[in-house]
């Protein structure tokens, strides 16, 4: 069950809802009410630009 990222265009706040299965309730900012709601864009899916020379992750495997 994906947790979405979303931000209220009336007050600015920025806001986690998890997400059940099909379910589509509408989207209320928990701050000010509004239905003024938006996905956020999550920066953490976008491809890295890094430039390390050592691999991020540990190997896998055992032996």
């Amino acid at each position: 069950m994906p947790i979405f990222e979303y931000v209220c265009g009336k007050c600015g706040k920025v806001f986690e809802k998890l997400v059940l299965g099909k379910s589509r309730e509408p989207l209320v900012c928990p701050d000010c009410g509004s239905k003024q709601v938006a996905l956020k864009f999550s920066t953490f899916s976008s491809s890295s630009t890094s430039t390390r020379s050592t691999p991020t992750c540990a190997p896998s495997g055992g032996g």
